[in-house]
């Protein structure tokens, strides 16, 4: 069917040539495609860029989004919607987004004005909770979604619950070339005379190519001028991370099987026009990938459609390209059957012949200029599908109605403060303080803070392993084993200054280590924690501070998020939150719902922590008391002028006195912040998010003295707001409680809370 409203300008969304993947060459021909088809549209492309030189992008690229800045994304979407463009195509892969599961693209959709055509070439059948998230709310944001194979398709409805209206199935792109003889290009590439069998794609471990050397002795024995020819670069990313490990473990097996000299790596990402070349001159083509679950291989495709004889694992793409003679499967990691299928096809010049046309004939629907009218017509589809087809107005919302903008996330005050020992506690305006050393307290949020960061992908990995193999050493080297309690200062000259520190640092450690074990994807971190932890758990129940017991509570609530079958952790839950309940029993009233006669520090913590307690025990009581508890508190930190107030540390706050108003923390805005952001998750109430971005506001400004306490040069923190200035020293705590302050609100406002509740106000 030929939808044709009018359609003027499409925009592309996704990576893009000269980038190295598989995504950057489907955008880029799809894109050119589709112009070169109906040249009366215009087409531009915005890719994401994940270095941070950037790409020498063609001209048909007009705006660049940076993988990691939230901010451009959402100019992004006001680029496109000023350009008034009529149909957006996104591509969807979680892994060229930033953000957890990939979610800033929709930090793009949700702002875009016209309707949007999301092609999903990632369709999981066993997806996390976010990534199950991210995806539903992509193909909720989408008018269409389209895949290229009918088993997607099947999974979206299955799996995802979606509407099959809102679905089209286009096969893979893939560039005409003609049927001709494998031996016609081979004197071009130093192979005339010999049988040739390819793979080619960025090489990374999941393609599986060690089961095809494996293969090769039982083929060459038989066929001894038959070459292996692997084509591609490693996967930029595996090369940023591991080197050529791969490659060059792929070498060495070639080499002890004794086949090295019937193997050719070519180590080059190829023009589409060589690839062509590279395809017809294969004999034979194989994709050995390891796993079923890959939805779309372009590779596959295009293989495919050149009328290559294919040998392939049954992945999903290729179980449902291959059948009907059109190519051969094999089992996962079976290099034997490998070479049994080779040697088939080679013995047998009538099947292999057959096999190469019908895979040709089939794959004439999927060359590129057939590709771009069925796009085409979805994209009239979505027009008319989209509640507005006329062309929508660009609308600058009022202030009040406005998305919260964050500030980018800075490290660079937080690598001043740390050595090879842990984080410094104090600075000397923004100069590390020596003299002061070190705390577990301060390393335990430093901990944290890098885990956080960890999920949200927002600093490179690299950095954040370094300072977090730091700061969980110090808590490492913190640890008496005998008294299985935390010191907490340490002297720069590596000195402790305590033999047991306090019982509030020690439930900061376990806060810290429950967090490691839950959130790290570092293997060698969760186990170093989860040691630390099992061991370190029985002494809080022992304490009689009120806040590290809330401490430990929320430690333990992050642990039995990953180990929620731990009876022991739980018992240790139920006896730490039945004490902060009691406490709250015998002092609160409905004048002064509180814990004690006292609001002194870290106030927040206390309601937080029943909250949880409350809602991952089904205990409705203890819910209550801490929801109406924090309630109070946000009340009497609210100033006249509705900006967050918190209780001042020079006196603290007792029952029947004045409130007083300074010196105020930067850890009491954290803690509400903290608090709020849990109750919001756990209410779903918007007033508790407006609460949250209310104390996170005094960071900026929004307080008492109109000033910025964050300090947006360095990414530091200054340590208290004074009566009449700030305190201009950046130490640890007011450092950390911001960088805290500012993950939690980007994972909020980013990747949970607005997939599914209304925007805050």
């Amino acid at each position: 069917m030929d939808h044709s409203p009018d359609i003027r300008k499409i925009a592309f969304v996704g990576n893009y040539s000269p980038r190295k993947c598989g995504i950057a060459t489907f955008t880029t021909d799809l894109c050119e495609s589709v112009a070169l088809r109906f040249p009366a549209v215009q087409c531009f492309a915005v890719p994401v860029t994940d270095i941070p030189e950037g790409y020498s992008y063609p001209d048909r690229v007009r705006f660049e989004i940076k993988e990691q800045d939230l901010d451009s994304y959402k100019r992004a979407a006001d680029f496109i919607n000023i350009s008034q463009t009529d149909v957006v195509c996104i591509q969807h892969e979680y892994g060229i987004f930033g953000g957890p599961a990939g979610s800033n693209i929709l930090s793009i959709m949700r702002n875009l004005n016209a309707p949007i055509v999301t092609t999903l070439h990632t369709v999981l059948t066993a997806p996390t909770a976010q990534q199950k998230r991210v995806l539903e709310d992509v193909v909720h944001l989408s008018d269409i979604v389209v895949v290229m194979t009918a088993k997607a398709a099947e999974f979206l409805k299955t799996i995802y619950k979606i509407d099959e209206g809102k679905i089209r199935l286009i096969p893979h792109g893939i560039p005409d070339v003609s049927f001709i003889d494998p031996n016609f290009y081979k004197d071009q590439f130093g192979v005339e005379g010999k049988t040739v069998l390819l793979t080619f794609g960025l090489i990374s471990p999941n393609k599986g190519i060690e089961n095809v050397v494996k293969a090769l002795p039982s083929v060459i024995n038989k066929f001894p001028n038959f070459v292996y020819m692997v084509l591609g670069e490693t996967h930029p990313n595996l090369v940023r991370n591991e080197g050529e490990v791969y490659r060059l473990g792929l070498q060495r097996l070639a080499e002890e099987l004794g086949v090295d000299k019937n193997i050719i790596f070519y180590n080059r990402f190829v023009s589409i026009e060589e690839l062509k070349e590279f395809i017809v001159m294969a004999d034979l083509y194989i994709t050995p990938y390891l796993t079923e679950e890959q939805v779309v291989s372009g590779t596959l495709a295009y293989s495919f459609g050149a009328g290559n004889a294919i040998i392939s694992t049954p992945f999903y793409h290729a179980a449902e390209l291959l059948g009907n003679n059109r190519g051969v499967l094999v089992p996962f990691n079976d290099p034997p059957a490998i070479a049994q299928a080779i040697l088939s096809l080679l013995q047998n010049d009538i099947e292999r012949h057959l096999m190469r046309k019908n895979a040709y004939l089939a794959g004439r629907d999927m060359v590129w200029p057939n590709v771009a009218t069925r796009y085409r017509n979805v994209f009239g589809e979505a027009r008319l599908r989209h509640p507005m087809v006329t062309r929508r107005k660009v609308t600058m919302k009022p202030l009040d109605m406005q998305q919260h903008e964050l500030p980018a996330i800075k490290i660079g005050h937080m690598q001043c403060m740390t050595d090879t020992t842990g984080i410094l506690q104090h600075a000397s305006y923004n100069v590390p303080n020596f003299s002061e050393g070190y705390c577990t307290d301060d390393n335990a949020r430093a901990l944290i803070l890098t885990v956080l960061f960890e999920e949200l992908e927002a600093v490179d990995p690299k950095e954040l392993l370094r300072l977090g193999t730091i700061y969980l050493s110090f808590l490492n080297y913190a640890f008496d084993r005998t008294t299985r309690r935390f010191r907490n200062f340490m002297g720069y000259d590596k000195r402790w200054n305590d033999e047991t520190g306090s019982e509030d640092s020690h439930g900061r450690a376990i806060w810290a280590l429950g967090t490691c074990i839950a959130r790290s994807a570092k293997p060698g971190f969760q186990n170093l924690a989860g040691m630390l932890f099992e061991r370190a758990l029985s002494s809080v129940v022992d304490f009689t501070s009120p806040r590290a017991w809330a401490f430990g509570i929320i430690g333990i609530h992050e642990y039995l998020r990953r180990f929620n079958g731990d009876l022991l952790v739980h018992n240790a839950r139920q006896a730490l939150a039945g004490k902060l309940y009691d406490l709250y029993l015998a002092s609160a009233d409905t004048e002064w719902p509180w814990f004690e006669q006292e609001v002194t520090y870290c106030n927040s913590r206390l309601s937080q922590a029943l909250i949880l307690s409350g809602r991952w025990m089904d205990n409705g009581d203890m819910l209550n008391a801490g929801l109406n508890s924090l309630r109070w508190l946000a009340k009497i930190q609210t100033s006249s002028k509705n900006h967050f107030r918190p209780i001042g540390a020079n006196a603290f706050y007792r029952r029947h006195s004045p409130l007083p108003a300074y010196d105020q923390q930067p850890i009491e805005a954290h803690s509400m912040i903290s608090a709020c952001l849990e109750a919001y998750r756990t209410t779903g109430e918007i007033t508790w998010y407006n609460e949250a971005w209310k104390a996170f506001q005094w960071f900026l400004g929004r307080n008492d003295l109109g000033l910025s306490v964050y300090d947006s040069q360095t990414g530091g923190c200054r340590d208290a707001l004074h009566i009449d200035r700030l305190n201009q020293n950046q130490g640890a705590e007011s450092t950390l409680a911001f960088g805290l302050s500012l993950a939690e609100m980007t994972d909020t406002v980013n990747t949970l809370e607005n997939l599914t509740a209304p925007q805050p106000k």
